[in-house]
């Protein structure tokens, strides 16, 4: 018993350090890392509206002519820095430019 008393307050004594630590900031989470393989064939469940929003929610304007090929992949036309580009994007979301 005596045993048991001494090595809770052994761990309750080292917990208290760990609780005063205190973070200034909030952890950012890194960004889902671009598949290098992309844009990757599968089933994809995006709809043409969901894929235009998805680049343009990456920086992408004037997103037209999106058209899903045998691959299910969407691709099309967008303008990215001030210069027309293809486009693709593929199941999983990932964006390619062409």
């Amino acid at each position: 018993m005596k045993t048991l008393v001494i090595a809770s307050l052994i761990a309750t004594a080292t917990s208290f350090g760990a609780m005063a630590q205190t973070s200034t900031t909030s952890p950012t989470p890194a960004p889902a890392p671009a598949d290098a393989n992309a844009p990757l064939p599968g089933a994809n469940s995006f709809t043409e509206g969901q894929a235009k929003s998805r680049l343009e929610a990456n920086g992408y304007t004037n997103v037209s002519g999106l058209k899903k090929d045998d691959n299910g992949v969407w691709k099309g036309t967008a303008t990215n820095a001030g210069a027309q580009v293809t486009v693709s994007v593929d199941y999983r979301g990932n964006i390619t430019r062409n």
